[in-house]
């Protein structure tokens, strides 16, 4: 006999899964399937589709996976699905050009990543784990034929992205109308109850609800969750943009990037990015108000929480040390690594920049010398041509928190 599973009262989990949602559509009809979830001690069935489009997750990704496992906390059952045929199509949402898509070794190769980072943050024992190649690979033409007719032009073209391109003259491929539709059939091969995303899939939720009405079953709930901000407080996190914190940078990394994130967005990363208890949260926002107290310290305090979840305490701890060591001290990190190049050879600095690592591109290595983030042993770089001729050991610094230790054979 299978033991009973204790779910919160209803009042409990709603708290908890309204915190930071945008939007629960319809809310009544959520109550409604935890009602019955609690009458019948049966687990909701939680959705969350992925694109592995690119194998690593920031804190923008966190927000709606941190959602799922609140779900999960609560007793019902998270299915993490994975796009892999999905990510061949390209999803459109937010966009206004055709989305690279992926082969499909490309993005199994991603998912491995994607799966071994989300599970920093769900019970990877408790979550359900699917490939949506296993329904939508096995659709003949027929099939595809009569799912799109469940559907009509005008009823896509309300997507803000298509409606966009579609007066813009920018062309919509037939394969991005199908998106949605595939979509959709995850939530249908599923039996999904609940739908989570980010407020940028909000039609493609949606549709979810109408294609699983069309195949004769209740329509999930779909609730969406902000796009965090990133670092920069202007666009949203995005690797695209440079202004992300990714769950499995190096520590001093995080610390040093939340730091760096706008006053204006404490409170938002507590709330999105954090599970501290609501009383505390309440008690951020107390000493946030209170102007007699500096927005730096209630940063810090985010910056190692951060670090302490993807980590540990005690990496927490070192890699606060070691900002203060750099940025209010002004020293040098203890363990940077060493580049050794041949005796008396002379490199150019951009070259040294790029084989480094330091810079993605000669273009970019010269944008960080002109913009006054390059130095040798704390001597600020001015020429773009200037070439390096390391004796003994020189530090070579780009930024704010990148060091390299300059030795020779």
């Amino acid at each position: 006999m299978s033991k009973a599973i204790v779910f919160p009262s209803l009042n409990e989990q709603m708290d908890i899964i309204k915190r930071g949602s945008v939007e629960i559509i319809p809310e009544e009809e959520l109550e409604n399937k935890i009602r019955k979830s609690l009458k019948e001690n049966k687990p909701l069935n939680i959705k969350l589709g992925c694109d592995p489009t690119r194998p690593d997750l920031h804190l923008g990704h966190s927000v709606v996976l941190r959602k799922l496992a609140q779900f999960q906390s609560l007793g019902h059952q998270a299915v993490l699905i994975i796009g892999d045929f999905t990510g061949m199509i390209g999803d459109p949402s937010g966009r206004n050009s055709t989305r690279p898509p992926l082969t499909f070794e490309e993005s199994r190769q991603n998912a491995q990543s994607y799966i071994e980072q989300a599970s920093k943050i769900l019970d990877k024992d408790k979550t359900k784990i699917v490939y949506n190649s296993d329904w939508l690979g096995k659709m003949n033409f027929e099939e595809v034929i009569k799912l799109a007719s469940k559907y009509t032009v005008a009823r896509m073209l309300e997507r803000d992205d298509f409606t966009k391109r579609f007066k813009g003259g920018i062309p919509i491929s037939m394969h991005e109308i199908l998106y949605p539709l595939a979509q959709a059939m995850d939530s249908v091969a599923i039996e999904s109850d609940v739908e989570l995303g980010g407020t940028d899939q909000k039609f493609n939720l949606l549709v979810g609800r109408d294609i699983q009405r069309e195949h004769g079953m209740e329509p999930q709930v779909i609730l969406t969750m902000p796009l965090l901000v990133g670092t920069d407080g202007v666009e949203k996190m995005s690797k695209s943009y440079d202004n992300y914190i990714g769950i499995s940078d190096d520590p001093k990394d995080i610390y040093g990037k939340t730091l760096s994130i706008p006053d204006d967005l404490i409170y938002k990363y507590y709330e999105l990015t954090t599970d501290i208890p609501i009383d505390e949260l309440q008690k951020v926002k107390n000493l946030l108000e209170d102007k007699s107290n500096n927005p730096r310290d209630i940063k810090r305090t985010l910056a190692k929480k951060l670090v302490e979840m993807y980590y540990n305490k005690d990496k927490a701890e070192l890699a606060e040390k070691e900002f203060d060591k750099i940025f209010i001290n002004k020293g040098i990190p203890e363990n940077i690594e060493i580049y050794k190049v041949e005796n008396d050879q002379e490199i150019s600095i951009i070259e040294l920049m790029v084989e480094i690592g330091f810079a993605s591109s000669n273009a970019e290595a010269r944008r960080l010398i002109q913009q006054g983030g390059v130095s040798i042993d704390g001597n600020k770089i001015q020429d773009i041509k200037e070439t390096i001729a390391v004796s003994n050991e020189m530090v070579l610094k780009v930024g704010k928190r990148k060091f390299m230790k300059l030795t020779y054979k």
